[in-house]
């Protein structure tokens, strides 16, 4: 015994107590989709830049320990290399500063890049007729311009 789409879809709304009614339901999913889909990725970038400013502060203060205790190895043994050694780790840290402000800098972009993708008016302006009369409106322009001199 063979049945119809129909009738298995009737037996199925049957048995689960719904209507045969289509509902369309695509567009309201693919609306909720690109909602959380940006919300997500505003979620990752400032869990993102959170913890890349932690690893940097983190980075930073170590430095400057470090810097405190080479520096104090250097000036009792007095040995060049030491002093050379303290002088890289110096710009080692100089350099994660640096990069902390450029991560202040980055973070700012993609948010007014979030907020520059709003809709924008374009006006165009068009002049519709021959070169003749295009060269006389902008004679009279240029007539106007300088009478108001």
């Amino acid at each position: 015994m063979r049945m119809t789409k129909n009738k298995k879809f009737e037996d199925l709304n049957n048995t689960f107590n719904v209507s045969g009614e289509i509902v369309e339901t695509e567009k309201v999913v693919e609306s909720r989709i690109e909602e959380i889909a940006t919300a997500s990725a505003s979620n990752d970038i400032k869990k993102d830049y959170e913890y890349t400013r932690g690893n940097l502060y983190s980075l930073i203060e170590k430095g400057q320990e470090a810097i405190n205790g080479i520096l104090e190895l250097a000036q009792e043994s007095e040995m060049p290399r030491a002093y050379e050694v303290a002088g890289q780790l110096i710009k080692n840290v100089a350099d994660a500063t640096d990069k902390l402000m450029e991560l202040q800098k980055k973070l700012k972009e993609v948010e007014e890049e979030k907020t520059s993708k709003g809709p924008t008016t374009v006006n165009n302006a068009l002049f519709v007729g021959s070169t003749a009369e295009l060269a006389k409106l902008i004679k009279n322009q240029d007539l106007n311009a300088l009478k108001e001199d």
